[in-house]
């Protein structure tokens, strides 16, 4: 497993030893000790999958209070895959970080707590899987507007498929400060 650290500060991109022969592949999606001891998380309380079509974009997600950290990776197709730093007082706050991941790559990305969650569907088909270090909490479940100009995010496609709830998504500049996760050094 080779892991690369990005210009966002514990985000990381996961390259795992993939094994493979004439009769396909195998490789670990996630091992508890094997990544904790390169300061990924040991305990996940939630697993997802979603399907999408090209050019869906879903986010920017992210919960606050009760954040959760996130290891993504793609089963089916491509993805274009954004992580944006929301912790006041961060010196990387607003800052983003794009990841392309696909099931021919194999890569995971590691988004950590505090940080703002977003991906674009870049194939036909994309299956989509995250493993989350707490629930979904619908009352605490909140977004950021995908094309944030504050932000800059360089998506791959102008006019993007949205759900109601991401196309109203506000600035993050408009979202009150105790709606957003405080930065730790």
């Amino acid at each position: 497993m080779k892991i690369h650290e990005t210009t966002l500060p514990g985000c990381m991109v996961i390259e795992p030893a993939v094994f493979g022969d004439t009769r396909g592949f195998f490789f670990e999606t996630w091992n508890a000790e094997r990544y904790g001891q390169h300061g990924l998380p040991t305990k996940f309380l939630q697993s997802n999958v979603s399907s999408s079509s090209k050019n869906v974009l879903r986010g920017l997600h992210y919960q606050w209070p009760r954040p959760q950290g996130k290891l993504v990776s793609v089963l089916e197709g491509e993805v274009f895959d954004v992580a944006v730093d929301i912790r006041r007082g961060s010196p990387t706050f607003g800052k983003w970080e794009g990841v392309v991941l696909s099931a021919e790559n194999k890569r995971q990305f590691w988004i950590p707590e505090g940080f703002a969650h977003g991906f674009l569907g870049l194939t036909d088909r994309v299956v989509f899987t995250y493993l989350c270090t707490d629930v979904w909490v619908k009352e605490v479940d909140s977004g950021i507007r995908w094309d944030d100009p504050d932000i800059g995010i360089q998506w791959p496609v102008d006019l993007p498929l949205l759900s109601d709830k991401d196309a109203k998504a506000p600035l993050l500049a408009d979202i009150a400060q105790d709606r957003l996760p405080v930065f730790a050094a």
